[in-house]
């Protein structure tokens, strides 16, 4: 999974993605520091697969990952390549979903882009430059469809999509936002498109310390940040960036003496993975054993083969079934063998649909 972080500049983006990450990305107080994208890999936290090392005596532990790309600030223009727009506009094309960060405190001695804290006009200044790209990739789709759409049926269906796209994207709406599809193979082609504004969200509205421990809920720019996002079917994560970056540094007995200290219970890192999670519909299934114990991250829904094929093309391939215990199951039994004598542990074949948590060995033949 790949998430990218934007923003105009100087709203914490790239102290987010330092903290985040512990790249080392320059942060500094003035516009397009970052020029190209700084990339940082980041383990996926699970206590689970400690558990399941330990049971079996895993000589390895694989979490699963997060690449988080820090993407410089956008500005107005950018869609007509104002700050080096577009560059960064087709670096956001390459990821899975947005963090946008927005800045939702005061502080004079940080200078904001536009001459003042408005989370409202930010989002919606980069929310315009997406739309305006994502309209100018639909015009000239639109113009290169309508000329075979005579004599394709297909092409006449994909016209009518990029129509209306075009229609309601206009006035300034992101195609997210949207409800255009009428089945999921209208939903393909508009997917296929790679709309920026199509991709999901989740709106990481920085504040201050002290907002932390109330989730912000009595910072009015927040509250403006989850109205907004109500109309466009994003999520919202309060972090402190400042703070993150100050909590990256410490050891984990300091790290954890800290987020009490804030009346916290996990980093900001940890809560902005599970609000990933939650946004893109992604679950995580275990694979335990000597050699390793590793999670690997599928999209609820996925079948037994389409799993298996996330380790292995010929897995899912060769495909005969899959044997399942759930991870509660294990533990609670104490061993793979015992959960078996319990009558825990199940074959499924392949309309199986996976569930978090269930502990898989696959049965396969190539």
């Amino acid at each position: 999974m790949k998430l990218g972080i934007v923003g105009l500049p100087n709203v914490g983006k790239s102290t987010l993605f330092n903290s985040l990450t512990q790249a080392g990305a320059q942060a500094s107080n003035y516009p397009f520091c970052t020029i190209d994208p700084n990339i940082g890999v980041v383990p996926v936290p699970d206590e689970r697969l400690t558990k399941l090392t330990e049971m079996h005596r895993s000589a390895k532990t694989i979490p699963a990952t997060i690449e988080f790309v820090d993407i410089a600030g956008l500005v107005k223009g950018a869609s007509k390549g104002e700050g080096l727009g577009n560059r960064f506009l087709s670096h956001i094309r390459e990821v899975d979903a947005i963090v946008h960060v927005v800045r939702c405190y005061e502080d004079g001695n940080i200078i904001h882009v536009e001459n003042g804290i408005d989370p409202t006009r930010d989002i919606e200044i980069i929310n315009m430059e997406l739309i305006l790209s994502d309209l100018e990739i639909i015009e000239r789709r639109l113009a290169k469809v309508q000329r075979s759409a005579n004599a394709d049926k297909g092409f006449r269906k994909e016209a009518r999509l990029l129509e209306q796209l075009q229609k309601a994207m206009s006035p300034g709406i992101c195609a997210r936002a949207l409800k255009l599809a009428a089945d999921d193979e209208e939903q393909a082609i508009i997917d296929s498109f790679n709309l920026l504004t199509n991709k999901p969200v989740l709106y990481a509205a920085n504040v201050n310390e002290s907002d932390l421990a109330y989730d912000g809920a009595s910072n009015p720019y927040v509250r403006a940040v989850r109205e907004l996002a109500k109309t466009e079917n994003a999520g919202v994560f309060i972090v402190c960036a400042k703070a993150e970056e100050e909590i990256a540094g410490l050891d984990p007995d300091e790290r954890l003496m800290f987020l009490n200290e804030m009346g916290l219970n996990e980093s900001g890192l940890d809560r902005l993975i599970y609000a990933s999670y939650k946004l893109l519909g992604l679950i995580s299934y275990l694979t335990a054993g000597p050699k390793e114990s590793r999670a690997w991250t599928i999209t609820e829904g996925t079948k037994a083969p389409a799993a298996a094929g996330k380790i292995h093309t010929d897995f899912e391939k060769g495909f005969i079934r899959a044997e399942i215990v759930s991870y509660n199951d294990l533990i609670d039994s104490g061993s793979h063998s015992v959960a078996k004598e319990r009558g825990l542990v199940r074959l499924e074949g392949k309309d199986y649909v996976m569930k978090d948590g269930d502990v898989v060995l696959f049965r396969f033949n190539v």
